[in-house]
């Protein structure tokens, strides 16, 4: 069960100079795995031609590589950290339940059930994976809610009918994989999460939902805070609970159904983002949603910084390595007692 902390919570997360000085940390991280991630490659370039190739050289080698390769990649990374993360905080707080992200929801699922279905049996139309993919991730988001309602909403309904779904769908992507077992070679990028190639008409389609998403969120951050004490104290506070724990998961869905649309099925970050960011700062989410969103990005640049480089010139999914960090992560929650859970 979730136990709250947003009030009364003790010690140093309950600072306000502190949390306003981690979020400065969580800026200053995302800002280095930009120019990280637009520095490393087959081409080192400095952190100095970065800034003039963005905002005066016109012409040049330089030039080329950040804005035809590198910087709608780096973009496209930070944004798809940035939607996961916020998108694992709110279904976290609005289900109560700290497993609760993306995937166990099985947005991911109908996303990668959409982008398989084009990738296997329409190879020629790949273009189309992204919007496919959207729309997958929002069906499934429908069908869980029409699954789980009863009279109402309740988080343990949706966590279960999400379950459910998530199964469901991961069977159905299973057989296509089975019986087209020789064309499953461009889905693999697509299930284990890649950014490889991505340009500036991805950048085009995510940001529109992050930036819309993650307003949303913010505003409704207070709503997300009383939430978390409880249907009864929310009620008797005045918020219609049911009403707007349905607009936060449709935000939550919407953020993680952009994010899967251009990098795949990535896993892991909506999880350990808002973990470690509550651990950090504690669970106000008006600190907790701006602060996911930065070290989502963050973490998500520096990751495929390290997908493209590691094994250099073999790139790898960037998914492999979000669930090699996110896993020994994850057994550290369990062994943690004070990580805003019982």
């Amino acid at each position: 069960m979730w136990k709250s902390k947003v009030k009364g919570e003790s010690g140093l997360r309950d600072s306000k100079r502190w949390r306003t000085f981690m979020l400065f940390i969580f800026a200053l991280f995302a800002v280095a795995g930009f120019f990280i991630s637009n520095s490393v490659g087959a081409m080192k370039i400095s952190i100095p031609d970065i800034v003039d190739a963005i905002f005066t050289d016109r012409e040049g080698p330089i030039r080329q590589v950040i804005w035809n390769i590198r910087l709608p990649r780096t973009i496209v990374a930070g944004l798809v950290g940035t939607n996961l993360a916020v998108s694992g905080a709110i279904l976290q707080g609005v289900m109560r339940n700290p497993l609760a992200d993306p995937h166990i929801i099985g947005i991911s699922s109908g996303a990668g059930l959409a982008g398989v279905i084009i990738l296997i049996l329409f190879p020629q139309l790949t273009y189309l994976v992204p919007p496919v993919a959207f729309l997958g991730a929002m069906g499934a988001a429908v069908m869980i809610y029409m699954l789980a309602w009863k009279g109402g909403i309740q988080p343990l309904r949706v966590i279960l009918a999400g379950v459910a779904v998530s199964s469901l769908l991961s069977a159905l992507i299973s057989g296509l994989m089975v019986f087209y077992s020789d064309r499953v070679s461009g889905a693999l990028m697509f299930m284990s999460g890649g950014l490889s190639a991505r340009s500036w008409p991805h950048v085009r389609i995510i940001l529109p939902y992050t930036i819309i998403g993650c307003i949303a969120a913010f505003i409704m951050a207070e709503k997300q805070n009383i939430l978390v004490l409880g249907d009864d104290t929310a009620r008797s506070l005045g918020l219609n609970v049911e009403a707007d724990r349905m607009i936060l998961t449709a935000i939550a869905s919407i953020l993680a159904a952009s994010a899967v649309s251009v990098a795949g099925l990535l896993g892991f970050v909506g999880l350990i983002v808002p973990h470690t960011v509550r651990l950090l700062i504690g669970s106000d989410n008006r600190y907790l949603i701006p602060g996911s969103a930065l070290l989502g990005a963050g973490l998500l640049m520096m990751s495929d910084t390290l997908a493209r480089t590691l094994f250099s010139p073999q790139e790898i999914p960037v998914g492999i390595i979000t669930a090699t960090l996110g896993a020994p992560f994850f057994l550290f929650l369990l062994r943690r007692r004070d990580d805003g859970y019982n």
